[in-house]
């Protein structure tokens, strides 16, 4: 009996250890997220509210960056063609990627050759993308060239120096580089739709567009929506593709800037202004998670429908 009690006091101080065990494997991965995620994000909140700049400084000034922001033209500007953005690239990349993995989905000879063909734009790096298109898209690219040659046009369109066209010539890249992205996506929502639905369906007489509409978009609506929010929150942010496409200067007089653009513009150089850029970013923040929380309840009202 007393060997029993003596073995039972020396467990305990394992039972402890067990307690801490998964603690200590959890541990190096959550240093890292609070190093590299959450240390910056509160040194960016603080930043916000300070007129911080590359060379020092950084007192505290309250809500003045944010103020300053309702008369800053660039920022509207640049509110403005994140807005477009996010309007021009999301239906295009939730209904494209669709068709596609429609089309690529079935098993015949040479379907992964076009699989990976579809994909290959989204390993490619961003930088040459971007430089392949401006090389497709400049007033003496191949595109200009072509529409010459075939005399469709008399003169070079201005793919890269008209504010309109820089951006849909931005947008069209974008959505470009996402289509194979996308199309993995559905192609994993698509392979868990039932398959005796559609053979209930054809067998009662429904066609192939009434059973896509009937059956397989109501089956893979909430992909739809991850799609649609995963691009949405992706075109907020964009940057690269105005970046390269209009050499540096976002567009004729800055006219195609976007939000994360101007944030860089702002914070960067010796007189870089650290506090207006951290508040530029925070609005970025808070604009990207409105639009998820939005998503979300959207979703979440059509599936108590």
């Amino acid at each position: 009996m007393a060997e029993l009690v003596q073995g039972a006091r020396r467990r305990k101080p394992l039972k402890r250890e067990w307690w801490l065990t998964p603690w200590l494997f959890l541990a190096p991965g959550l240093a890292v997220v609070l190093l590299f995620s959450v240390y910056p994000f509160l040194n960016t909140v603080l930043l916000s509210f300070t007129n911080a700049t590359a060379l020092g400084g950084g007192e505290f000034t309250g809500a003045d960056n944010f103020a300053r922001m309702l008369d800053d033209p660039q920022f509207w500007t640049a509110i403005t063609n994140s807005s477009l953005y996010v309007v021009g690239v999301v239906p295009p990349l939730v209904i494209l990627p669709l068709l596609l993995a429609l089309l690529v989905q079935k098993q015949v000879p040479g379907i992964t050759f076009f699989r990976s063909a579809f994909y290959t734009p989204v390993v490619a790096s961003i930088v040459v993308v971007g430089l392949i298109w401006t090389w497709l898209l400049d007033s003496r690219g191949l595109v200009n060239s072509l529409l010459q040659g075939l005399q469709i046009i008399s003169e070079p369109i201005p793919f890269l120096t008209d504010e309109t066209l820089l951006l849909i010539s931005a947008m069209v890249v974008t959505v470009w580089k996402g289509l194979g992205y996308y199309m993995i996506i559905y192609l994993a929502a698509l392979a868990n739709v039932p398959k005796e639905l559609h053979e209930a369906a054809e067998v009662d007489g429904a066609g192939p567009i009434r059973r896509f509409f009937s059956i397989t978009v109501p089956t893979i609506r909430s992909t739809m929506v991850l799609v649609a929010a995963l691009s949405a929150v992706a075109a907020f942010r964009v940057f690269s593709e105005i970046f390269i496409l209009s050499g540096n200067s976002g567009g004729p007089g800055g006219a195609d800037i976007t939000l994360v653009m101007l944030m860089r513009q702002t914070a960067t150089g010796l007189n870089g202004d650290l506090g207006y850029a951290s508040a530029l970013s925070l609005v970025l923040f808070v604009l990207t998670l409105g639009l998820m929380l939005l998503v979300l309840r959207l979703n979440r009202k059509e599936d108590e429908a």
